[in-house]
């Protein structure tokens, strides 16, 4: 982690302060985390491969558009990336409606239902895991409209890297269904479902270990699986 004169100054703030003063307790373990992620994002990226080869084939045979679809999203310190994943909609489909994909959303492409609904479009996020832009477990980042919504204390997500899953992933994992009826799903998702999700990541910074983050992948896999 950086030195606290080291980070953005919009998060230099008493309502950060807290968490990072409970972070650096762990900066051993957050060097740990770091080297796992690194060893296993090379070996599931090996392990995976063929699979992902077939999965790339498919959505290119379904529907017109690149088999990756790139978005720009905010991690640690609030620098923006593009985070990576199996396009599971129509091209352009971020030009069509809201950011959030609701479980009935018109622009999911055949192959993408399939692929969204097991949770495998996620893989090429290995390469932003190896990369060092994601961790296996963390905060889920966000498009940058979303995080301008911030309040100062969930600014404090950012001192850590954004994960491909976490315990609010976990409850959350319907927020497709959840969000399908709503007239506005900007709206609902900024006032409603957004603090929520925050409430279980910050409470994982205030609680946060390596073990726990161990607890947090076996959920995830239990969760896909079920």
């Amino acid at each position: 982690m950086r030195k606290w004169d080291e980070l953005p100054k919009f998060m230099r703030t008493d309502e950060v302060k807290q968490y990072y003063d409970i972070l650096i307790r762990h900066e051993k373990e957050l060097k740990l985390k770091r080297y796992f992620d690194i060893l296993l994002s090379m070996i599931l990226l090996v392990i995976l491969s063929p699979i992902m080869l077939v999965i790339s084939i498919a959505i290119k045979l379904d529907s017109p558009g690149p088999v990756i679809y790139k978005q720009v999203r905010v991690t640690q310190y609030g620098k923006k990336f593009h985070i990576l994943k199996f396009r599971t909609m129509v091209q352009n489909a971020d030009k069509m409606g809201t950011q959030v994909t609701i479980s009935q959303d018109s622009r999911l492409t055949r192959v993408g239902k399939v692929i969204r609904g097991c949770r495998i479009d996620e893989f090429p996020q290995l390469i932003n895991v190896l990369r060092g832009e994601m961790s296996f477990v963390g905060t889920r980042p966000e498009v940058v409209k979303y995080v301008k919504g911030y309040t100062k204390e969930m600014y404090a997500t950012l001192l850590l890297p954004a994960g491909i899953t976490s315990r609010a992933s976990v409850c959350y994992k319907d927020e497709g269904e959840m969000l399908e009826h709503v007239e506005d799903v900007d709206y609902a998702y900024i006032h409603e479902v957004l603090p929520e999700k925050m409430s279980y990541n910050l409470e994982d910074l205030r609680k946060y270990s390596l073990w726990r983050d161990f607890m947090t992948m076996f959920m995830t896999v239990f969760a896909v699986l079920r």
